[in-house]
């Protein structure tokens, strides 16, 4: 059986739980570690969880709210960290005390009874990963944090039964709002963050019958609002609003079983 709850999504810090479950034998990644460390650990006990129940985190790419306590949480409870190249160098090549493990595109990661496969994406950080999981028999998609799905990316959320996908902004929430020109580029651009429109445009590419859940990730609290989030995601996948689920700043979502 394979499972995942938000820990938390939003500007302030992400980071999702991953559990793969096979002949009574639990497998825990933590996808991003966007937090402090107090925080990762009283989030954690929210899932009724202490740090040393992670078999791995996994590190997408360097920006702090991803990144967050992974290099203290990692030495202290000795797990074992994912991350790309491009990702330790950006955060300064830190001693990981043979917890760390280089990730590349392609190259399937075997954690207990999980397998994980990282896959490019474009966005503003230096070697970004994105992931789809699979206990053997689930398939879990994990897409935050890009400005645009290419080609590759769609392909590699080919029969996913759920997707975690950012849902970043309104364009016209962005638009006016007060942050300055050159955020509202970069926000909006091809390697920012995934507008509603964009994170609809995915979810209808990639919909399925055995789809069972796309929840929306990654909302601005300035640029966005769950309303219009459900209403445009309902609208590509030909469902209730009511249906769509979304991932928030405090508390992220409950577990949900892909």
């Amino acid at each position: 059986m394979l499972r995942f709850r938000s820990l938390g999504s939003g500007s302030t810090g992400n980071a999702t739980l991953v559990e793969a479950t096979s002949g009574g034998r639990r497998t825990r990644l933590l996808v991003d570690c966007g937090f402090g460390i107090r925080q990762i650990d009283k989030r954690l006990a929210a899932a009724g969880l202490v740090a040393g129940d992670l078999d791995g985190i996994f590190v997408t790419h360097e920006h702090g709210d991803h990144i967050g306590c992974v290099h203290a949480l990692a030495r202290r409870s000795r797990i074992p960290v994912w991350m790309s190249e491009g990702t330790w160098l950006a955060t300064g090549g830190h001693d990981y005390e043979g917890m760390l493990n280089l990730a590349r595109d392609g190259a399937t990661i075997e954690l207990g009874d999980m397998s994980v496969d990282p896959f490019t994406v474009p966005h503003d950080a230096r070697e970004p990963l994105q992931l789809r999981i699979t206990d053997g028999a689930r398939h879990l998609g994990v897409l935050t944090d890009l400005g645009h799905a290419t080609p590759y990316v769609l392909s590699r959320l080919v029969g996913l039964d759920a997707l975690l996908l950012e849902s970043n902004h309104d364009t016209d929430l962005l638009a006016a709002s007060a942050y300055p020109g050159f955020l509202k580029l970069r926000v909006g651009g091809n390697y920012g963050h995934l507008s509603n429109a964009a994170a609809a445009d995915i979810a209808r590419a990639v919909h399925h019958s055995g789809l069972r859940h796309v929840v929306a990730a990654h909302l601005s609290e300035q640029n966005n609002r769950p309303d219009l989030v459900r209403r445009s995601l309902a609208e590509a996948l030909g469902a209730s609003e009511d249906e769509m689920l979304t991932a928030n700043a405090a508390d992220g979502s409950p577990w949900l079983d892909v």
